[in-house]
């Protein structure tokens, strides 16, 4: 694997240039989902057996994940998008922090690490700076299952009490439907003695796919995808081959896209249901919706205004707020957009703003009116979704724009500008030589043998 401290350094210095006023057509390929893989990666930590996972897609957090992993002693082997992970030889039970920083899923490697081995360390996670994150949910339903936890100096210490080293069952209710936290305490449940009811359990699409995978290795797993999920421990898992599933922001996003330049595209592989509440909105908004087997394909058409409100699954996704909020900037009429998961999730409505948009934002409420059009511009993306936002306007938009900040859209979408190409996006991703000379490093090879993922 890449270094990934060198790579991100890297991805400082490239931008994404949009000749605006395109148009999309064709068929767009989804890749695994990413926010369903890292927890899968994090829950291979359960047992000493291989696990082969499929349709890993290639990302940055992947690779941030996969270090990880690696710096416990876990052994990969990567091929394509087939990750291969043997456990076996796990000697460390604490996360190194230069590692942690930048990813927040490494948290979650908590919950295996503690029940498989009676102790873990992990340092308090990072990620996007989209707002606080807190991690109680976590570190209180551990401690119903018996754990005795400290944080100290930003490093979170957990242990097993009991003489026997093992978590015990227990009913734990949810303050709030926590997605981490949800993951977290099935995976410690897992291997732990007796029965453990999770109440008001998050229903994400990847939460049921880390519990199939346990399922698959032997766990007894109940329910998932419903509000109180049910795990009767086991004493130890096996390994197994498991697929990820679509990604359906991505696909989301790409439905976006289209709706905003009025286009006609299909995206497959994808769970339909996963992506009802988008689908929906798109519909209201507009476009035809059809869906058949594993593909959806949508013909966009005049955009109207429509409110939405982000909510926990099967509500609308809080990940694909930004993006239809560059659709909503130039619908007919107006619309509202309601952010209910993350305090810090409208940092692209000022940089819309900048490209004619007309956007008045109060607290967590955008309140937009539509305009014809927007301009291109040079826009740096804050966080991984934003940077999503903004590709699409650089679509719609007139004139060229260009869009930095990559180090956090490579978090999450793999190959984007290469998908963007082949369903006719003028679209390129460009390498500040001048930059990295003065600023960092000096170039001792073509730009485009600089370290990052490529279209296959």
């Amino acid at each position: 694997m890449i270094c990934v401290s060198k790579k991100k350094s890297y991805l400082k210095y490239q931008n994404l240039k949009i000749f605006g006023q395109g148009n999309l057509h064709g068929k767009v390929e989804i890749s695994g989902a990413k926010n369903s893989a890292l927890v899968l990666l994090a829950s291979s930590l359960l047992t000493n057996e291989r696990i082969i996972l499929e349709n890993v897609p290639r990302l940055t957090d992947i690779e941030k994940m996969g270090n990880i992993l690696k710096s416990l002693g876990v052994k990969l082997i990567q091929k394509n998008n087939r990750l291969e992970i043997d456990p076996k030889n796990i000697s460390i039970k604490e996360l190194p922090y230069e590692l942690v920083n930048g990813l927040r899923a490494s948290f979650f490697c908590i919950g295996a690490l503690l029940s498989k081995y009676g102790e873990a360390k992990v340092p308090l996670p990072g990620g996007c700076n989209i707002g606080s994150r807190p991690i109680d949910e976590h570190i209180n339903g551990l401690q119903a299952l018996g754990a005795e936890i400290i944080i100290e100096e930003g490093i979170v210490k957990a242990r097993i009490k009991d003489e026997t080293n093992k978590l015990h069952g227990s009913h734990i209710k949810l303050k709030c439907p926590s997605v981490g936290a949800t993951e977290t305490l099935i995976m410690a449940a897992s291997l732990a003695e007796g029965r453990t009811t999770i109440e008001n359990a998050a229903r994400e699409p990847e939460i049921q796919d880390l519990c199939q995978m346990l399922n698959k290795m032997g766990a007894k797993i109940y329910d998932s995808g419903k509000e109180k999920i049910i795990i009767d421990g086991v004493n130890n898992l096996c390994g197994c081959t498991h697929k990820v599933i679509p990604d359906r922001i991505e696909a989301g996003t790409f439905l976006i896209a289209a709706a905003a330049t009025s286009s006609s595209i299909t995206v497959s592989p994808v769970i339909p249901n996963h992506l009802e509440a988008v689908t929906n909105k798109l519909q209201e908004s507009g476009s035809k919706i059809t869906i058949k087997g594993n593909s959806i394909t949508i013909k966009g058409k005049e955009i109207k205004g429509v409110d939405i409100e982000t909510a926990p699954f099967p509500g609308f996704p809080t990940d694909l707020q930004a993006p239809f909020t560059t659709l909503m900037s130039i619908a007919n009429g107006e619309s509202k957009i309601t952010e209910t998961i993350f305090e810090n999730r409208m940092n692209h409505v000022h940089l819309l703003n900048k490209m004619g948009a007309n956007i008045k934002l109060n607290e967590n409420i955008a309140h937009i009116k539509g305009v014809k059009k927007i301009k291109g511009m040079d826009l740096v993306g804050s966080d991984l979704r934003t940077s999503a936002a903004l590709i699409i306007a650089g679509i719609i938009a007139e004139g060229t724009s260009k869009i930095y900040g990559l180090e956090h859209l490579d978090r999450g979408y793999e190959n984007f500008e290469s998908k963007l190409k082949i369903l006719g996006i003028k679209i390129n991703r460009e390498f500040n030589k001048k930059a990295l000379k003065n600023k960092e490093f000096k170039m001792n090879s073509d730009p485009a043998d600089i370290p990052r993922y490529k279209a296959a």
